[in-house]
């Protein structure tokens, strides 16, 4: 599976953001997918994730009610809209998918990152 993340950029406090990643070598529909950031001098966290049934979505609390994950089978994209941005949210942020249905936060497959920076 290969998977390559989009959309990064930078943006002021209350703005959104869309983040895109695609991808390849798999059945779309079959890979539970999620997002993770790392900011600087900090461990990478989870962020937000669904499972490939659909019947799981997951968001970390800090991003609810301002982050919605989605995923378009028809592309083989998944997506992070981000709204109401924060300067505590930026991070490199990375896409990550599984065939696993609930793999928690150990998902077997990441892309390479995207810049998300927040200014104040």
């Amino acid at each position: 599976v290969q998977l390559q993340a989009s959309g990064g950029g930078l943006v002021q406090a209350g703005g959104s953001l869309r983040l895109s990643c695609a991808a390849s070598g798999r059945t779309f529909s079959s890979l539970s997918m999620g997002w993770f950031r790392q900011a600087p001098g900090k461990e990478r966290e989870f962020v937000a994730a669904f499972s490939w049934s659909g019947g799981s979505t997951s968001y970390i609390d800090s991003v609810k009610g301002r982050f919605t994950i989605s995923r378009d089978n028809a592309k083989n994209t998944m997506y992070l809209q981000m709204n109401s941005l924060k300067p505590e949210d930026t991070a490199v942020y990375y896409c990550a998918a599984d065939r696993r249905e609930f793999p928690g936060e150990d998902f077997n497959y990441w892309g390479k990152g995207t810049q998300v920076t927040v200014s104040s």
